[in-house]
């Protein structure tokens, strides 16, 4: 892969450097480091530049982004890949239910990292797998993958910095109240490496959720939920800790009459492109196995101001 991005130097970043320059479009220490080692990685009028060059108002500076290998360790599978949005900086992928992220002991050829692979193969692209956000196994719905080093950069500060909206949608059980925020840190259960717990000596993590609707006769309550922290099982968690678990969830309410995983998808994401700077928005459809509620599209029912 490689991309060369152009930036005309105006007045506000006269005498500044390369280095200083490329900090504050987004490049990150990792970056700017690789580029310092990539032939014609930074050049100014097609002549080289480094780091510490000062730059002058009206300067074009090249940068070039250059990855020859591909993410070592993954093996191409061809599987069924669900692409809501690719350009050149980044991907959208809507994740099926029981496909794990990244491959881990016991799932070396089943992830969506493999089905990734085995689609750049098949374009003949070299590709690092670089997933922005993360999704539980059984979790469906939106993803992020960034596919070059700047944008993945860029991306995983908007995470940071909470830039990136992310709306999910779970199925729980009873009437749940129609709308609250739950400010109860997270923490791990002891002996446990995957279980979590609400913990005041845990992580801070607030979740704000909405009832969308409410089926009396299976007692289940549709959700919609905003995340302001992303910690580990943050969902499933929080509304086991309030009284109002979700169907299906084999490790904090595996109740199985509905459902055959826990009820939760990422239902939509917002943010700005990381390089073009305009607005994106991605909405997921509600899966088949969570639509026992008799709910097929939460378009009507979501209110965004919660």
């Amino acid at each position: 892969m490689k991309m060369t991005m152009t930036y005309q130097i105006t007045q506000p970043y006269n005498d500044i450097t390369v280095e200083r320059y490329l900090l504050e479009q987004g490049y990150s220490q990792k970056l700017i480091r690789h580029l310092r080692n990539t032939e014609n990685g930074l050049t100014i009028d097609q002549k080289l530049v480094y780091t510490i060059h000062k730059l002058k108002e009206g300067d074009i500076l090249t940068v070039l982004i250059s990855e020859e290998e591909s993410s070592e360790n993954i093996v191409p599978t061809k599987m069924p890949l669900h692409i809501v949005y690719e350009d050149e900086h980044l991907m959208v992928v809507n994740k099926e239910a029981g496909i794990p992220i990244h491959p881990s002991q016991g799932n070396f050829y089943n992830t969506l990292a493999n089905g990734i692979a085995y689609y750049f193969k098949e374009k003949g692209e070299n590709f690092i797998y670089r997933a922005i956000n993360r999704l539980d196994r059984d979790t469906t719905g939106l993803l992020i993958l960034a596919k070059n080093p700047f944008s993945a950069c860029i991306l995983s500060d908007m995470v940071k910095k909470r830039e990136i909206s992310r709306r999910y949608l779970a199925i729980v059980c009873g009437k749940l109240p129609e709308q609250g925020i739950i400010d109860t840190p997270i923490s791990r259960v002891e002996g446990s490496t995957i279980e979590r717990c609400t913990s005041q000596d845990g992580e801070d993590a607030r979740t704000h959720y909405k009832r969308l609707y409410y089926e009396p006769t299976t007692d289940h309550s549709l959700v919609g939920l905003k995340l302001e922290t992303g910690r580990t099982h943050q969902i499933r968690v929080h509304l086991k800790s309030i009284g109002f678990p979700l169907p299906g969830d084999f490790l904090y309410h595996p109740d199985y009459r509905y459902i055959k995983r826990q009820a939760l998808h990422s239902f939509r994401l917002d943010f700005l492109h990381p390089i073009k700077k305009v607005p994106l928005s991605f909405e997921a459809p509600i899966p088949e196995d969570m639509q026992f509620l008799g709910i097929t599209s939460a378009k009507d029912l979501w209110d965004c101001e919660f």
